[in-house]
């Protein structure tokens, strides 16, 4: 049983890599896809936001689901919308298509994928939760590393339909066949050492929507997503504008292509590290450490925008910072709320990433339109970090000791 669980966390891995391009790599796609549409920055940037607010507000329902008829179906379903979503994004013509295609198939596949995948991982590593749900999220990071200059490279000498046509029938066809190996814990599972308040019971979803903690937590979840985002829809844009170009060559290389691959890996790596972390040290400490971090390094990012190595290595410091929510977050709720109605729950508490999807996408490039700068996003950014690991440390981390003895809505 125990090997069992590493195969379903490989599974889980290989699943969850094959539904991460449609977010991670959407930045090469959007200038080809404005020459094509015509359609103006923010319009286009609806784009990403659509699809992230799909794959985030639906996942309360997909959640419940995927607990009435377990992961494979399910799963095996978003992997197949996911790449559907793209093959049918080549074929349009006009943003409204674009929406349709790109954001409502690839924003409800990549969602019934995500929230399955965590949802999975947290039951069948209840004495390593922070670390399985990193390793899973590390896959959500790292499938783009690998396709970035695949696809890059492809729309160079292919165009953007070719590109999306193909890259959408390989990543579909993949997560597909990792999916039809998936299955739930056996009732009553047990690892080895597992603490026992990490395997009792667990409060309902709609017990979890009254209490303040859940909503701290959607809040700081809500604006560390809203940085982090902004820096991935809107990258190539925001380095154009700091002067550096689609020819600008980095160790030999174009810059943002590089950029784009270190970044997918230092975001994949810091989820399965923080989340170790947070294993030893405790979920808030780690929360504070990171998300202070973060907000260092994006003055960092632009302290050395001018300097076009020292600026593709930064940024891949920015991702060190960000990516690590999707293992803290999943795992301090389920630590919090408990195993029994995890997937649902988190399902609501991801929904948090769609809010900072659209005050990452298209409110950030109207700020930027409005300013003509990016230097007002980026200090709200800034602020938002730092807040947010303060919130961490001094108020998440007392509500929760408070949480714990309520012992009405522990069993509940």
């Amino acid at each position: 049983m125990q090997k069992s669980r590493w195969a379903q966390l490989i599974l889980g891995v290989i699943a969850m890599m094959a539904i991460s391009s449609p977010q991670y790599v959407w930045t090469l796609f959007v200038k080809p896809l404005q020459t094509a549409t015509g359609a103006s920055l923010p319009s286009i940037q609806i784009t990403i936001s659509l699809l992230i607010v799909l794959q985030t507000w639906l996942s309360p329902l997909q959640g419940s689901l995927i607990e009435r008829f377990g992961p494979r179906p399910l799963v095996m379903a978003g992997c197949v919308l996911s790449g559907l979503g793209w093959v049918l994004a080549a074929q349009a013509a006009t943003v409204a298509q674009l929406y349709l295609t790109y954001g409502l198939f690839c924003g409800v596949g990549t969602g019934i994928v995500y929230v399955g995948i965590v949802g999975q991982m947290v039951r069948w590593f209840p004495d390593r939760r922070g670390f399985a749900t990193g390793m899973a999220a590390a896959g959500y990071g790292f499938g783009a590393m690998l396709t970035t200059f695949p696809i890059s490279g492809m729309l160079a000498s292919a165009g953007y339909r070719q590109t999306l046509t193909v890259f959408g029938f390989i990543l579909g066809t993949v997560g597909l066949a990792a999916a039809l190996f998936l299955r739930p814990p056996p009732a009553g599972f047990m690892a080895p050492h597992t603490p026992r308040e990490a395997s009792e019971g667990g409060v309902g979803s709609l017990a979890m929507l009254k209490t303040p903690l859940f909503w701290l937590m959607f809040a700081m979840m809500t604006m560390v997503s809203t940085g982090g985002l902004m820096v991935i829809v809107q990258f190539s844009n925001f380095t154009h504008d700091f002067g550096i170009g689609p020819k600008e060559l980095v160790f030999g290389v174009a810059a943002v292509p590089l950029a784009l691959t270190i970044d997918r890996v230092t975001n994949g790596l810091t989820r399965p590290f923080f989340g170790a972390v947070s294993d030893r040290i405790g979920r808030e400490n780690t929360m504070a450490l990171a998300f202070i971090g973060e907000a260092a390094a994006i003055l960092g990012l632009l302290a050395v925008r001018h300097h076009p190595a020292l600026y593709v290595l930064m940024s891949g410091v920015v991702f060190f910072g960000w990516g690590e929510i999707f293992s803290l977050f999943p795992a301090t709720l389920t630590d919090t709320f408990g195993t029994e109605h995890a997937t649902a729950n988190y399902g609501f508490l991801y929904m948090a990433q769609g809010i900072g999807s659209v005050l990452g996408g298209p409110v950030a490039a109207y700020i930027h339109d409005a300013s003509g700068s990016w230097l007002p996003v980026f200090a709200l950014i800034v602020v938002m970090d730092m807040v947010t690991g303060l919130l961490a440390l001094f108020v998440l981390k007392r509500m929760r000791r408070q949480l714990a003895g309520a012992p009405a809505l522990a069993l509940a």
